[in-house]
């Protein structure tokens, strides 16, 4: 029976959810708010919302991993999936939720854990670096989308 590892975080954006939801679809700008551990960020197909391709390096306590990720919008405009097409099972889902001027953004990642005794210290150890990860990227998302209502 797999076990996963989850990890989330979320964060209200100084943005409106539409501006805040098309920032993310867009795999481009996406890049821009990958903090480490995530590197090398490419946009393989497409490059808007669903049916877009990326793949993009995480740097963990294994070693470096390889992703390629494939983007669905199970309800455009406030879900945006990108699903792992090899073998880690890692689902990021960005859930981004009007809350009046302003958006509420979840991102939250599954993915299978290792079993074992490596299994029961990647439970404890992974979902609290991975908010800590995600904290950064929502903070770097909200920065953009300052940038971006200050610049008009």
């Amino acid at each position: 029976m797999a076990k996963y590892v989850v990890a989330s975080a979320e964060r209200t954006i100084d943005a409106p959810a539409h501006d805040v939801y098309r920032y993310l679809a867009d795999m481009h700008l996406h890049a821009r708010f990958l903090p480490p551990p995530f590197y090398d960020f490419q946009v393989e197909e497409g490059g808007v919302g669903a049916g877009s391709v990326v793949s993009f390096k995480i740097k963990s306590a294994g070693g470096v991993r390889n992703l390629r990720m494939e983007i669905t919008e199970p309800e455009r405009g406030r879900i945006l999936v990108q699903a792992d097409t090899g073998s880690s099972g890692l689902v990021r889902t960005f859930t981004v939720t009007p809350h009046g001027e302003q958006a509420l953004v979840n991102i939250t990642s599954r993915f299978d854990g290792e079993t074992g005794i490596a299994g029961f210290v990647e439970g404890l150890v992974a979902p609290r670096r991975l908010h800590r990860v995600y904290v950064e990227e929502l903070t770097r998302l909200n920065a953009y989308a300052r940038e971006q209502r200050d610049a008009s």
